[in-house]
């Protein structure tokens, strides 16, 4: 396998794993900011209808698998991307791609909390805290996916 190939296997592999983590938070954001209260009829009523907590372990574990596969191709990025963006003075790209990475940071360092207020039995106390973890740690995932993907068609990955 060429060095070209296994790195962009792992990118491949890095956004199927953000793809996953992406569908899993938003359908346990959605499911705690619009609980379905009749029962789920069309579409938007049974994307809603999902059991918000049996979601919780598996968006822990998916955090921490995409978190490490971007750690790996970190290292790749910061040779094969970053520079040319630097160098062809896309410092609003190379910003944003920045900032992504304190708040994949963030966002790691929040699930310890997240995963406690969503460990069973839950608590109707902390409801609110629950769903806030969720929306806030939603928002930080669904904007890391973004940089990242606008990064990758920018610049592409070290071709």
């Amino acid at each position: 396998m060429s060095v070209t190939a296994f790195w962009t296997t792992l990118l491949i592999i890095h956004g199927l794993f953000a793809l996953a983590l992406l569908g899993a938070i938003t359908h346990q954001a959605v499911a705690v900011l619009a609980p379905v209260r009749a029962a789920a009829g069309g579409f938007v009523a049974r994307f809603r209808a999902v059991p918000a907590a049996g979601y919780a372990t598996a968006i822990v574990v998916m955090y921490v698998l995409t978190f490490i596969m971007g750690a790996w191709i970190y290292a790749k990025y910061r040779v094969a991307v970053r520079i040319p963006l630097e160098q062809l003075g896309y410092w609003k790209t190379h910003g944003s791609f920045e900032v992504k990475e304190h708040v994949a940071a963030m966002g790691l360092a929040l699930l310890p909390a997240y995963w406690y207020f969503w460990r069973k039995p839950l608590s109707d106390e902390y409801a609110s805290t629950r769903k806030w973890l969720t929306v806030v740690l939603a928002a930080m995932v669904w904007y890391c996916f973004l940089v990242g993907h606008v990064v990758n068609n920018v610049r592409g990955f070290g071709i």
